[in-house]
């Protein structure tokens, strides 16, 4: 069953692009996109919030979405998060339907 997270990461002074255009940068987005079972990684800006970054997060299944939050590249994300003082508001979701 695919799962797709949502996460919104806020900031202030334009953190949350700052972020986002590190984590492109470092080369992260490009490793997290290469690990088995992502099916999409992608930032977008709301139009309606500048201090806000969305991430369209997903992946195959729960075990792929587990192999990721132990991967080493989720403790260069939280020190990136930290440095820029951001929060995070999460959304998951399950694809359901027919196989």
């Amino acid at each position: 069953m695919a799962l797709t997270v949502n996460i919104y990461y806020t900031g202030t002074g334009g953190n949350a692009r700052k972020f986002a255009e590190e984590m492109k940068a470092r080369g992260l987005v490009e490793r997290i996109r290469a690990e088995e079972g992502n099916l999409r990684y992608e930032y977008f800006l709301p139009m309606d919030d500048p201090e806000t970054v969305l991430l369209i997060d997903a992946w195959e299944n729960e075990e792929a979405l587990d192999f990721h939050h132990k991967s080493p590249q989720m403790a260069e994300i939280a020190a990136l998060r930290e440095k820029y003082h951001l929060k995070m508001r999460v959304q998951q979701f399950a694809e359901i339907g027919a196989e």
